[in-house]
């Protein structure tokens, strides 16, 4: 695996497979601000769902887009497939964010856009290890991380609203 160059590299360099099985390369959301979430179906912390598209659809209309990482490596907690997942966001949540194919975000065999992630200095939380399903990465225009929320900063909380303000 590739080290990970501060400063040269943003999230544009890395691609991913949606959750409708099409590989989409992030550089489609250059110039939006995004935050970037890993995700699961039967975690306490699924309601963050919920917080996740009121977000999308109050800052979409300025450039914001979530795009969710279903992970299954905590807790097993995301154990279905990439079809079963996305019944479950739209009928239960309303889901219509982008979401992609299940990834692990820690170990081995980590998807390099959060080896890469992982790897950037951050506040409020900082750079390391996923702890729990619901991490938060807000990265802005250019594709840089601006931002890394603990998984238990609610979406709508006023630290994600006003960091996301201050870069939209």
């Amino acid at each position: 695996m590739a080290l990970c160059h501060q400063g040269d590299m943003t999230i544009y360099e890395f691609g991913a497979t949606t959750i409708d099985g099409d590989a989409r390369s992030l550089r489609d959301y250059a110039g939006k601000v995004l935050l970037v979430v890993n995700v699961a179906s039967q975690c306490g912390l699924t309601p963050h769902y919920k917080g996740l598209q009121e977000l999308y659809d109050s800052f979409r209309d300025r450039g914001f887009v979530v795009l969710g990482f279903p992970c299954n490596q905590f807790g097993g907690q995301e154990p279905g497939t990439e079809a079963e997942i996305k019944r479950f966001c739209e009928t239960r949540y309303g889901v219509t964010f982008p979401m992609f194919a299940k990834v692990d975000v820690n170990g081995g065999n980590r998807h390099p856009l959060y080896a890469f992630l992982t790897a950037q200095p951050t506040q409020p939380d900082g750079a390391g290890e996923i702890q729990w399903n619901f991490a938060k990465f807000l990265i802005d225009r250019s594709g840089n991380v601006a931002a890394r929320f603990a998984p238990t900063t609610k979406p709508v909380s006023d630290e994600i609203v006003n960091a996301i303000e201050a870069i939209l």
